[in-house]
């Protein structure tokens, strides 16, 4: 994907609209996904607003300033998780290279496990910082979570940052509750083990790792795998 030259949509519009080069042909701007549209304006805007501010600092007789703060909104929003585990970093990447001697703090919300996957590599508990955002009662409570890489974003999900119990459907996560519920009561009624069993072969695939620990206990029941 690369700038390719601008053009007209139409005789009506007298506009010239940047294109990309895409591996299927030359693609307006304004026709392209939402995603894509997101990039390149955050990256219009980034060089927009420095050399703007370069410009106003010459008029002034001013240096420019040293620092940069960049605060992202919902970072990975219309993304493909592909270009979720990219976004933050390339855009780490276009900052430092704007003035290397320019110190920048991006501000950056998600939502997304794959966008704190992708930045494992690149966190330095020394100066970045991790921080939740959660409501409690009618306050909004704000807190700096204990960083550490996850390794994979099922586990980013299953943290006490975004606090799921299960990386998978609700209703296979409320099977899987009341299973562990079962491996933990002996005198549970037979009717209850079989009932639990049939909910987890209905929502579950026969390789899911939760199996091994329930087998034993469908096993001690009478029931057949």
């Amino acid at each position: 994907m690369k700038p390719g030259e601008p053009t007209r949509l139409g005789v009506d519009d007298a506009r010239d609209i940047p294109t990309l080069e895409m591996p299927y042909g030359l693609v307006p701007l304004t026709h392209a996904s939402a995603g894509i549209r997101r990039i390149v304006g955050l990256a219009y805007l980034l060089v927009w607003a420095w050399e703007e501010h370069r410009r106003a600092a010459s008029v002034l007789k001013r240096q420019a300033s040293e620092h940069v703060v960049l605060l992202i909104d919902e970072v990975e929003s219309h993304l493909h998780p592909r270009w979720q585990r990219l976004i933050l970093p390339a855009v780490l990447a276009v900052v430092r290279e704007l003035r290397p001697d320019v110190k920048v703090q991006v501000i950056a919300v998600t939502h997304a496990p794959l966008v704190l996957a992708s930045v494992e590599p690149l966190f330095d508990p020394e100066q970045d910082a991790l921080f939740m955002f959660d409501l409690v009662g009618n306050e909004v409570k704000v807190t700096r979570a204990d960083w550490r890489p996850r390794g994979d974003a099922n586990a980013w999900l299953t943290s006490e940052v975004f606090d799921l119990k299960e990386a998978r459907s609700k209703e296979a996560e409320d099977a899987i509750t009341h299973a562990k519920a079962a491996l933990k009561n002996p005198d549970l009624p037979i009717e209850e083990v079989k009932r639990i069993h049939n909910e987890l072969y209905r929502l579950l695939k026969d390789t899911d790792p939760f199996w091994p620990r329930w087998l034993a206990r469908a096993e001690a029941a009478g029931i057949e795998p």
